[in-house]
């Protein structure tokens, strides 16, 4: 059973991961792949919307998505693009992304390398990992405007989505440790942390919701 406080503390985290940025025409989407599929949904659904005139989605596998998106994470991101009306023209793909870092550095290579002029990017990514992705993204390519985004939904519809509770709430702790841990290590800008969401964080860890922290000393993954 999870109880009703570790249900509040996740509620907790979840809105702080949310930016709150509005969506706005830029240079390009950025897709980060993962084992949610709604990440491409919502980038197609970005670009019909006139958001971005180009996608890149940007992902390898991970043990998450090796048995059911054997082709990359990238690559089954663009076929459901596609498959929702996207026209192949306007998707690249990076194909070797391990971490949000990579992801960032390897999509604005990539960019770069097609000659694409890039002065703000639509950053899509899961819900809980909006700000993760948003500070790593500052940190790695400051000179463009990163406006966040994700699937519109509410904790509880994303615990539907998943049918796995622990596991979110795990998720979500690995997420706001990154956002503690990683601007000391350079991998993202520093995050102001509000008490009540720091409190939050330590009592779901010290809950045994802690299946992905990682070492604190260890590199960005």
């Amino acid at each position: 059973m999870i109880s009703t406080q570790a249900w509040a503390d996740a509620q907790r985290l979840w809105d702080f991961q949310q930016m709150g940025h509005e969506p706005r025409p830029c240079s390009v989407a950025i897709g980060l792949g993962s084992h949610d599929l709604g990440v491409a949904d919502t980038t197609a659904d970005l670009y019909h919307r006139g958001m971005a005139p180009l996608i890149v989605f940007t992902g390898a596998t991970s043990r998450t998505t090796r048995e059911r998106m054997p082709r990359g994470e990238a690559e089954h991101y663009r076929d459901r693009a596609v498959e929702l009306g996207v026209p192949a023209d306007a998707i690249l793909v990076e194909p070797t992304a391990r971490n949000t870092g990579e992801n960032i550095h390897l999509s604005r290579t990539l960019l770069e390398e097609r000659g694409v002029p890039v002065s703000s990017v639509l950053l899509v990514s899961k819900p809980y990992e909006e700000r993760r992705a948003y500070a790593t993204a500052r940190k790695l390519w400051p000179d463009v405007e990163w406006v966040s985004a994700s699937t519109p939904m509410t904790l509880p519809e994303y615990v539907d989505s998943i049918q796995d509770a622990r596991l979110v709430i795990d998720m979500l702790v690995g997420a706001q440790q990154r956002l503690m841990v990683y601007p000391r290590q350079g991998f993202m800008i520093e995050q102001e942390i509000p008490g009540d969401v720091a409190a939050a964080y330590e009592r779901l860890r010290g809950d045994g919701f802690t299946s992905r922290l990682v070492p604190e000393e260890s590199r960005h993954g």
